[in-house]
């Protein structure tokens, strides 16, 4: 598979490897962008250490600087091992 951007989000040199660690996204059950995304929407982050999962999960957890002052994100993180 060929990687052409920087910001993919996987790492071409860790392709084959064991991912274990994972962070599960959801969405609130009263949170409106369910109805684009649908009830069942997740999205699942995989990592080959518990570090890297960890540092991208208060990363994620992050109140980043691209939200409007009013804005509040739902988002619900949980860390997964499987």
């Amino acid at each position: 598979m060929d990687f052409c951007h920087q910001h993919n989000l996987v790492d071409p040199g860790a392709v084959g490897a064991e991912r274990r660690f994972g962070i599960r996204i959801s969405l609130p059950p009263d949170d409106t962008l369910r109805n684009i995304l649908g009830d069942d929407w997740e999205r699942l982050h995989w990592y080959p250490t518990e570090d890297e999962r960890d540092r991208a999960f208060e990363w994620m957890a992050t109140r980043h600087g691209y939200y409007r002052n009013t804005d509040t994100p739902t988002q619900i993180l949980e860390k997964i091992l499987r």
